[in-house]
């Protein structure tokens, strides 16, 4: 066992965990914060998306120990417009990808508001969002009940 001292949602967490302990599974069964999900736990589904310093990382790829120090933010913590948008825009249907599509369109947001490119851009990028745009940015977050109409709406709202 390892002490770590996290710091989630602006509060310090002092945690025993073994060292191999993803920060998935530090939040949820140590900390009790379960708006995060474990989809497919390899990082291929975004489900598990919280913010580490503002930047999207996929929690279940991601060591615990490894973020001691960093300000981490879960749905549990968020208090953003995107969360509205995606209610009016039906951004989500059985809503178990919703937590970690609203944490990675945070982040994505502040990507593109500090010019990072993009696949669709290649180069650093400003202005509007296209639904292109959007799409390929978060294109690490999948839903399967096929609610992106009403993602790429909700984040093109905040966006402007």
């Amino acid at each position: 066992m390892v002490e770590v001292r996290l710091r989630v949602n602006g509060t310090d967490e002092p945690l025993d965990i073994q060292p191999q302990v993803s920060l998935l599974d530090a939040l949820r069964e140590y900390l009790g914060l379960t708006g995060t999900k474990k989809g497919c736990d390899q990082g291929a589904c975004g489900a598990c998306t919280v913010l580490a310093d503002g930047e999207r990382i996929n929690s279940c790829l991601a060591l615990a120990v490894q973020y001691e120090g960093r300000e981490i933010t879960t749905i549990e913590g968020l208090d953003h417009p995107l969360q509205g948008a995606f209610v009016r825009h039906d951004g989500f249907q059985c809503g178990y990808c919703t937590s970690g599509q609203i944490c990675s369109a945070v982040g994505m947001l502040a990507e593109h508001k500090d010019g990072m490119p993009s696949a669709v851009t290649k180069q650093a990028s400003g202005g509007e969002l296209s639904a292109a745009e959007i799409r390929e940015r978060m294109s690490g977050n999948l839903c399967r009940c096929g609610a992106y109409n009403g993602i790429v709406g909700a984040i093109q709202e905040v966006a402007r």
